[in-house]
């Protein structure tokens, strides 16, 4: 496929490509450009452009446009989740379910709360300087933003960020991962074809570390949001403060599941696998750390080893597939190291644990230590239930505060005053009471403690992010 500026689709400028890999077999199943400087220079200048245009639309009519495209969005929906299945292995009924009805839902949302976000006036003479004075405040779009999208949710993420940026006023600049943009090249071919000027909304292809720099360092930018790592938001945020760029950033996490001692055993196994096997663990919120009372350790734990005996892993596109590859060779290599590593430092497993079929790794169940790294700030991206036992509430909370990551948490049992002890004691942005970590909804404001991220998405604050307030005062009206 190939990248699309100023609404036309085109080949790098030195005309480089990068091969796209199916984690399933292996094979090379097609290419996109490597933008190079001279692509970005062209994109930002168009992207100046377009936001002079699209800001011109009245919110009406941006709306109209945004929800014509969800209609173009609806019916090409099996074509985008094939993509995303192709490119980094997700099960093709998670990638049905993420394209539709969920992505639909959220998309939807956006744009009921845009219809009707208000702004103030102020009290009249609410102050002896200003008695005669209405003051009055309206938003206004901030400009480019560059909305830079990981490949484990490319489009869940890129819906929370490509339709509150457009609907707010913003021209868009799109930068998925090399691992899986087709179909965020796809996402943004409709809303051209929905009807959003060819220069307010454009993606661009390749190494992300490159185009990053280029485009986070650029003064015409006005915003990045970003979901990704610590590392690379760390270094997105260093770029941008060059320039006082906004930036919005969702990042890593490590997030803790705990397991009170009155908990119902087969639901907490459930709910384990529920949070832990979805998208075959690679997703930022989902439980990683499984804190379990030692007096239902045991019991847990023979359960969930019994529950993974039967879970197949295979082709992502059978229907029957339980468990996918993970996004690459490379990232299951990384996965087997960890694994390794907590083994070195005393870890136990008691099923999986093995890279078999270049991309795949076994369901794995590995009691550690709290001290282990794995216990507190190595996030393992895989199907591995990491299991640390406790004997207080007041140990659980603290072992699951003991990380550099605070992004989404869950507690499960029956005791409520248990229960809010543990939700009012997570260092974490979430806490899912009676359920893991694994918990996103679209007005809900998303969003981590810590090294997990800054700012909220989601709803209403998604978009009072994408737009800045002015004050207009009316002097002597009254």
């Amino acid at each position: 496929m190939k990248m699309i500026i100023g609404g036309k689709k085109v080949d790098s400028s030195d005309g480089n490509v990068s091969n796209l890999i199916n984690p399933a077999n292996q094979k090379v199943i097609d290419t996109v450009p490597k933008a190079t400087k001279e692509d970005i220079e062209l994109t930002i200048c168009n992207a100046q452009k377009g936001f002079k245009e699209w800001s011109e639309y009245s919110l009406d009519q941006r709306i109209t446009i945004l929800k014509r495209f969800i209609e173009l969005y609806m019916d090409n929906m099996e074509e985008i989740a094939r993509y995303i299945t192709e490119d980094m292995g997700k099960l093709i009924k998670e990638a049905r379910e993420c394209v539709a009805p969920h992505t639909k839902v959220l998309m939807e949302t956006y744009l009921e709360h845009a219809a009707c976000l208000g702004t103030e006036v102020l009290p009249v003479g609410n102050h002896g300087k200003n008695s005669n004075d209405l003051v009055l405040t309206v938003r206004e779009p901030l400009g480019v933003v560059v909305a830079i999208i990981p490949w484990n949710w490319p489009i869940d993420l890129l819906a929370h960020k490509s339709i509150p940026a457009l609907v707010m006023g913003n021209a868009l600049i799109v930068k998925p991962s090399s691992n899986a943009p087709r179909a965020c090249i796809r996402f943004v071919e409709l809303l051209l074809e929905a009807g959003v000027p060819a220069n307010a909304v454009q993606i661009v292809t390749g190494s992300g570390a490159r185009l990053g720099e280029w485009l986070c360092e650029d003064p015409r930018i006005s915003c990045i949001t970003l979901t990704g790592s610590t590392e690379v938001g760390i270094k997105i945020a260093q770029n941008a403060a060059k320039h006082l760029h906004r930036t919005f950033l969702e990042l890593g996490g490590n997030d803790a599941f705990v397991i009170l001692p009155d908990v119902d055993i087969d639901l907490a196994i459930q709910e384990t696998l529920d949070a832990r096997l979805s998208n075959t663990g690679q997703t930022c919120c989902s439980s990683k750390r499984f804190i379990v009372h030692n007096s239902i350790k045991e019991q847990y734990i023979s359960g969930l080893v019994d529950a993974l005996k039967n879970v197949k892993l295979g082709d992502p596109m059978d229907a029957n597939t339980q468990c996918a590859p993970l996004a690459s060779k490379k990232a299951a290599i990384e996965v087997e190291n960890q694994i390794r590593l907590s083994v070195e430092q005393g870890g136990k497993i008691y099923c999986g644990g093995k890279r078999v079929n270049e991309s795949f790794i076994e369901p794995t169940v590995l009691e550690v230590t709290k001290d282990m790294d794995v216990a507190q700030d190595m996030e393992i991206f895989g199907p591995v239930f990491t299991v640390i036992g406790y004997n207080t509430t007041d140990e659980a909370i603290e072992i699951a505060n003991n990380s550099q990551y605070g992004l989404s948490s869950g507690v499960l049992g029956n005791n409520l005053s248990e229960l809010m002890k543990v939700a009012k004691g997570m260092e974490a942005g979430a806490c899912i009471v009676n359920g893991a970590s694994l918990y996103r909804s679209a007005d809900q404001p998303f969003g981590g403690y810590k090294k997990s991220g800054s700012s909220r998405e989601g709803g209403k604050y998604t978009l009072e992010e994408m737009s800045q307030i002015k004050t207009i005062v009316l002097k002597k009206s009254f």
